[in-house]
């Protein structure tokens, strides 16, 4: 069947249209992307104000036209970290079902670790062993590990690189003190999560998914993304280390001009390798591999699995 996947993030709005059925993997048949940062516009007191709610109503109508044109069998709407917290998601959800009948289901922070690790479980397979995740949103980073397809825990915190660059580092290029603090907050906040994963003993592989770690990891060296799904894309930790300290004095606008990296996310692309940077060192991981599929893989694989044999 065609299905639909509405995926409202905190930095964009994503529409894939994926050929899929119970058993096989699914194909990517169309992608429409559009920028609408609701991370980043919440008011004072964190609700998605009129005109943000009125472009999430647009930008889901103009999905509904796409699913029509392409002759989608069935629709997956959901949100995540930037509607979750908002302070009015309920009026949010409310407006968005009353202009376009449109239901958005609002992930929980767990329920979007679980199904990313879903995703890329099914990516590596069993050979993988012991599978350690973490995946940098705009607005939340998760992590997870565990040895089947449920992880043996996950966790979802508020450290997305879109949040982090609102809230944190608010001049362009930000201030040596601002990304000091800032990285202090990022480390204790893993640290605390540290100790619950290392109960687990050592993960036999360690994954990174989101636009972020592929940008960081195409900085690094990595194959450009036209080069397929299937080339292995690894992200050092040393190499890391050494790209903070240059995407710190850079502009937004000049590191746009990096291979790899879109206009769109260059600005808080530093704040995601903070969080890269720490997260990798505080599990001790020294090289990451890039998984290709994340959560919205994991939703249709879901899907699927409820749909049982073909």
């Amino acid at each position: 069947m065609r299905l639909g996947v509405l995926d409202v993030g905190s930095n964009t709005v994503h529409f894939l249209v994926v050929d899929a059925h119970p058993g096989a993997r699914p194909l990517p048949a169309y992608s429409h992307k559009t920028e609408l940062r609701l991370a980043q516009i919440l008011d004072e007191d964190g609700a998605i104000g009129p005109e943000g709610i009125e472009r999430l109503i647009g930008v889901v109508r103009e999905a509904l036209q796409i699913a029509e044109d392409k002759g989608v069998e069935d629709l997956l709407p959901f949100a995540t970290s930037a509607v979750r917290e908002a302070t009015n998601v309920d009026e949010v959800i409310a407006r968005v079902h009353e202009a376009t009948g449109v239901e958005l289901k609002v992930l929980t922070g767990d329920e979007e670790a679980r199904l990313t690790f879903l995703a890329v479980r099914r990516w590596f397979g069993w050979s993988a062993g012991k599978l350690l995740v973490l995946d940098i949103g705009g607005g939340s980073l998760e992590i997870a590990c565990g040895i089947d397809e449920e992880p043996d825990a996950a966790v979802s915190l508020p450290l997305g690189a879109g949040r982090l660059t609102a809230g944190w580092l608010p001049e362009d290029p930000p201030t040596a003190e601002a990304i000091r603090i800032l990285r202090r907050h990022v480390r204790a906040e893993i640290a605390r999560t540290v100790a619950s994963f290392s109960r687990l003993g050592a993960p036999d592989h360690v994954v990174a998914t989101s636009k972020t770690f592929k940008q960081l990891a195409r900085l690094a060296g990595a194959a450009r993304s036209a080069e397929g799904l299937y080339v292995q894309r690894d992200l050092k930790r040393s190499s890391l280390e050494a790209w903070v300290p240059r995407l710190a004095a850079m502009t937004a606008e000049q590191r746009a001009e990096l291979p790899g990296v879109s206009e769109g996310r260059a600005g808080q692309l530093l704040a995601g390798a903070l969080v890269a940077e720490a997260a990798m060192d505080l599990f001790g991981v020294e090289t990451i591999e890039i998984c290709p599929w994340a959560l919205r893989e994991g939703v249709i694989l879901r899907r699927l699995d409820h749909m049982g044999p073909a």
